[in-house]
């Protein structure tokens, strides 16, 4: 496990008001193999994935794009920094959907900022950052973007449930009576 998220869980923060509750919740359908969950927004739960290094994932299982799984920040360090940035976790799980225009709408919309001056949230958030020493990440959109555009999302190792529920063939399968070699999931 990652060290600062170590620390993160040691500061013992009400994390469900930045969206990132520690909870035990099932594992969905669309809950990649390998997923060490971080933390949870509703149903919506964040996680690293064994072999696919420090990035951090968010797993959406009513998703509105085309993936149910998808990058949110390269490492820890950097989730904390985008949390900081933009105060939750439910800003950067809808950037996947989002225009530049559309984020600068949900960021200011009256909601969001009302959120944002709650003395308990902004209390979270001063703590987080005391606690960890990480600092808000600058152009918070043009970040989760960028990593998300280059992702290969075809290395996420899927159950076959996924596939199953979704009425995919999982990539890969063998034909009748051939076998089909593992998928690479070194990538670190």
């Amino acid at each position: 496990m990652d060290i600062l998220c170590e620390k993160y869980r040691e500061l013992r923060l009400d994390g469900s008001l930045i969206g990132l509750e520690r909870a035990d919740g099932p594992a969905y359908f669309c809950t990649p193999v390998g997923a060490e969950v971080i933390g949870w927004d509703s149903g919506i739960h964040y996680c690293f994935i064994r072999g696919l290094g420090d990035t951090v994932f968010c797993v959406n299982p009513e998703t509105c794009c085309e993936h149910y799984v998808y990058p949110i920040a390269r490492s820890f360090r950097d989730f904390l920094g985008l949390i900081l940035a933009v105060g939750n976790t439910n800003t950067l799980q809808q950037i996947i959907l989002w225009d530049k225009e559309a984020y600068k709408a949900f960021v200011s919309s009256p909601h969001e900022r009302d959120n944002l001056r709650k003395s308990e949230v902004r209390s979270a958030l001063d703590a987080l950052r005391r606690g960890t020493g990480v600092e808000p990440i600058g152009s918070p959109f043009e970040y989760v973007k960028a990593l998300q555009s280059d992702f290969p999302y075809e290395k996420i190792p899927f159950s076959d449930e996924y596939y199953e529920v979704l009425g995919l063939e999982r990539p890969g399968a063998a034909a009748p009576g051939r076998r089909s070699a593992p998928a690479d999931l070194t990538g670190d």
